[in-house]
């Protein structure tokens, strides 16, 4: 982890843009492990009683658990990150950051993908991860691969 990122965290009188910037660092730094995937480096960034909600509203708790709902899902998948923003807090004690971007890889069945919207929100709490929420396309593409919703 990069020092600057951890000592503006820990410093509750760092500047607000400071703490912001790295609140969004840290989750960039979070959904790189992820997507690699690489739960064990991910879960330094998250804290105790993490809760995670996924598409569909599955509840997780560890990245390890969303690492293996993409296995199932895809044969492989990563974020092409357009935008991070920290949009609430940006202090050392709380901040809200949104990540949005893309999606792109491969389905089970090999074909490939890209253009998949996803939107994460992520809550920090002292600079470690307390909650994530994820949205994407994922299943409504999946339902118009197989013909059961018009394009």
């Amino acid at each position: 982890m990069n020092t600057h990122i951890g000592s503006a965290l820990s410093n509750p009188s760092a500047p607000p843009g400071v703490c912001a910037a790295a609140a969004a660092d840290i989750v960039n730094d979070y959904l790189r492990l992820l997507m690699i995937p690489d739960p064990d480096g991910a879960r330094r960034f998250v804290a105790p009683g993490l809760r995670i909600r996924f598409t569909g509203g599955r509840l997780m708790h560890d990245p390890a658990e969303c690492a293996a709902f993409n296995a199932g899902r895809y044969r492989w998948v990563k974020k092409r990150i357009e935008g991070t923003e920290t949009v609430a807090g940006g202090t050392a004690e709380a901040s809200v950051v949104y990540s949005v971007g893309t999606l792109y890889g491969e389905w089970p069945d090999g074909v490939a993908f890209e253009g998949n919207r996803y939107v994460d929100r992520y809550v920090l709490s002292h600079g470690l991860i307390t909650q994530m929420e994820v949205w994407n396309d994922s299943a409504e593409w999946l339902l118009m691969r197989n013909g059961l919703v018009a394009t």
